[in-house]
Parts: structure tokens; sequence; C-alpha cells
């Protein structure tokens, strides 16, 4: 099916903090960066979860959510994932309808299976069963959201009995979408249900390669289910950091990009492929080429570089709906917001068409400039010829530039204009 929607954009934060900066603080960041966002007129922000690694430190996506709706106006608010294994679905659909109305129905619900191993493990929950519960909570949620029936379901890890929410959302469709990464699950997971998607793992290179085969599971699977699909509501994450220039914006980058590389991918995850790097240099270089485990989509340069960069992603894939921006500290925060405030100046500018109309209208004077010029000056002669003083003076004037050619004078420029008297 072909996009329906002019292309949106949007920031996704995991987050990745490195560890040692005061999380009190870190958390007013986080919110200030939302509020940025807002401001700059980003469609979306989302937010995952996550329990262990140090690095990543929001364990209630709702919760700071729902505090991030009291300092925004108009940017929409998604829970990017919640993990539904990790909790009761009851209480999953109750807490988003909550952030519905605490927001005035700016609320996106994000469902996904848990990112980290370290969290299935700390909740005891063997990770083969972790796609086979999001699917069955999914269901039971949205049979909640709908609010049609009461009902009872019993499973081998939850219970409902006779239930009911008492509270449904602001919206009456909200937007919902399933994390996917490298696997066809997850796809396969939105086809069933009629949702979007959130391509998180197209920030590896694995999951770049991928993105082109990926949209067909969805299609394939609402078939089956007898749903329907739109690449409208397809979210491809990509990691960028923009400065004026392209070198500007990589000695910005590099100190914290390899920080993120040695000490989350290497060291803390032992994310597979990922190697320590010590050319912080070479590095960079590979990442912003797409080819550094973890940065499948990166850019770090211009605005210009990253336009064309997702133009090209969205002939590789066919198309989708939503550039989410990967939120990062590679950069120190004053950079770093610097770059989004680029990234909404130019970037989206150009990639939804806002600049055609100014260029058009420019290229045609450009093009016109002799005639309507000559136009113009006709028009001030006119009128100058019809005033007998104005008249005169501009003989007096004419005269006098005649004689200095003549003769080889120059003409003598003050500030403010005029010729000078002779």
């Amino acid at each position: 099916m072909p996009l329906t929607k002019p292309l949106r954009f949007g920031c996704f934060l995991a987050p990745h903090h490195p560890t040692g900066e005061n999380p009190v603080l870190q958390f007013r960041s986080d919110l200030e960066l939302v509020k940025h966002l807002d401001q700059l007129g980003f469609d979306e922000f989302w937010c995952g979860e996550h329990h262990s690694s140090g690095w990543e430190m929001i364990a209630s996506p709702e919760m700071f959510l729902a505090a991030a709706a009291q300092h925004t106006h108009r940017i929409r608010l998604g829970t990017g994932v919640t993990s539904l294994p990790y909790h009761h679905p009851f209480n999953v659909a109750q807490r988003i309808v909550q952030l519905d109305h605490m927001s005035n129905g700016r609320a996106m619900f994000g469902s996904g299976p848990g990112a980290l191993p370290s969290d299935a493990k700390t909740h005891g929950i063997d990770p083969t069963l972790l796609r086979d519960r999001q699917d069955e909570s999914l269901g039971v949620i949205l049979r909640l959201l709908r609010g049609e029936e009461r009902f009872t379901h019993e499973s081998d890890w939850f219970q409902l009995h006779d239930a009911r929410l008492q509270l449904l959302p602001v919206q009456t469709e909200m937007p919902m979408v399933t994390a996917s990464s490298i696997s066809p699950s997850g796809m396969t997971l939105a086809g069933k249900y009629g949702m979007g998607v959130l391509s998180i793992a197209s920030n590896s290179s694995d999951g770049l390669d991928a993105l082109p085969t990926q949209w067909s599971f969805a299609e394939e699977s609402a078939v089956l289910h007898g749903q329907t699909v739109d690449r409208a509501n397809w979210r491809v994450l990509m990691s960028f950091h923009l400065a004026e220039t392209e070198q500007d914006a990589r000695n910005q980058a590099v100190d914290g990009l390899q920080r993120w590389h040695n000490e989350y991918n290497v060291w803390t995850l032992g994310r597979p492929g990922a190697e320590h790097v010590d050319d912080k240099w070479d590095l960079l270089d590979r990442t912003a080429s797409g080819g550094a485990t973890g940065t499948g989509t990166s850019v770090i340069g211009t605005p210009d570089q990253l336009v064309a960069a997702i133009r090209h992603l969205q002939e590789v894939t066919g198309g989708f709906g939503v550039v989410m921006g990967f939120a990062h500290d590679w950069a120190n925060r004053e950079n770093t917001l610097r770059s989004w405030d680029l990234f909404a100046r130019y970037v989206v500018p150009e990639l939804r068409g806002m600049t055609v109309g100014l260029r058009e209208s420019q290229a045609y004077l450009h093009e016109h400039r002799a005639e309507l010029m000559g136009g113009a000056g006709r028009a001030i002669m006119s009128k100058v010829m019809e005033n007998e003083r104005a008249a005169a003076a501009m003989r007096i004037t004419a005269d006098r530039m005649a004689k200095r050619a003549e003769t080889g004078e120059q003409s003598e420029f003050r500030p403010g204009g005029g010729i000078p008297e002779t």
C-alpha cells in the first residue's frame, strides 16, 4: 500500500546516557529535550522501558511521558516501548489510558517483548517466552481499550475475571505500534493486529540490511488475519549528529561516540560483533558510512547529507511514514540541542517540500531579472520626468557622469549613496 500521509518526524529516547551523571539532573535534561522538540514542531516523541544496563534509566515510560505532557503542547508522546511480558495487561491498559487523558489525547502506545536479556532474567522469565507473551498480552489490551465487553481471560502467567476498563482513551483511535528488529516477529505481530511498526534495529547494520524485506512480513500477516497495514505508520530509526559543517559535526561527536560504542555496546551489552575500538576517528568513519555495529543508518555531518540519506533509505525500503531520530549523548548538551534544531530548520522543510514555492519564486525572479528590473527602471523614470525639478536634477547628474566618463575621472563613493558635488 502506498504512503497516505506526508512524512513525519520524531525522536526515540531509549535513553542511552553514560553512567556517572546525576540521575535527577539527567531526567530534567530529557524533559528539556522533549520541550525543545515540541517547540521545534516535531510530531512524535517515544521513550523506552529498561530495568538494567545503567545506561537506560527510565523504568516507566508512562511516568516520564506524563511529566513531559505537562511541559509540551502539541507533540505526541509514545511508550517506545512498554515491555508487555513484565506487566499485567490490565495495568498496562489503564496506564496508557491515563496518559492519554493527562496529555489531552496525545498518547501513543508502543509495545515490545523486552530488549535486554538482563531484564528478563531479573523478572525470572525465560527469554524464549517473551514474544508469545507479548502477543497474548497485546490481544487482551486491545480488547480492553475497545471497551465493548466484559471478558475473562486465563493464562499461565496472568488472569482476568469480568474485566472492563472504567475509563477509555480520549482518542477514538490511539496510534499503536510494535517494535521490530531483525527477526520477522515484530512485523508479523503488527500485521496480525493491523498496527504500526517501530523499526528500532534499523540502527544496526544487520537491521538496515533486513529493512527491504521487513514490510512484506507485515503485509502477509495482515492478509492472513483480515487486517490492513499502512506504510505511513512505519517508523524507521536513524542516528545522526548535525552541525553547520561536516568537520564540526565530526569534532563534536567523535569522543562521545567512542564512549558509547566501547562502554555501552561492547563492555556493557557485549553486543555480538562489537569490538573495542581505540582509534576514535576510524570508528567515526565506519559509523558514518554504515559499517559500525549498532549504527547502521548514521549521518555525522550536515543537514544536506542527512536529507540525502533519508531519501536513499526511503528508496531502499519502499517508503515509510516517520523518520525517528535516535537520541544520544555523542556530543555535549549544547551541540546536541543545536543538532535537533538544524534538523527542524533544514531537514524537515526540505523533505516536506515546504521550500519548493520559495525557491520557485526566487528562480523566477532570477530568470526574468532583466525584464523585471528594466520595467521597474522605466516606471521610475516615467515618474521622474513628470516632475520638472526632478527631471532637471536628473539631467545635471547625467551630464556630470558623462563628463567623468570622457575624462576617466573616478566617482567618489560616500556612505549613504549619492554623487558628491564638484
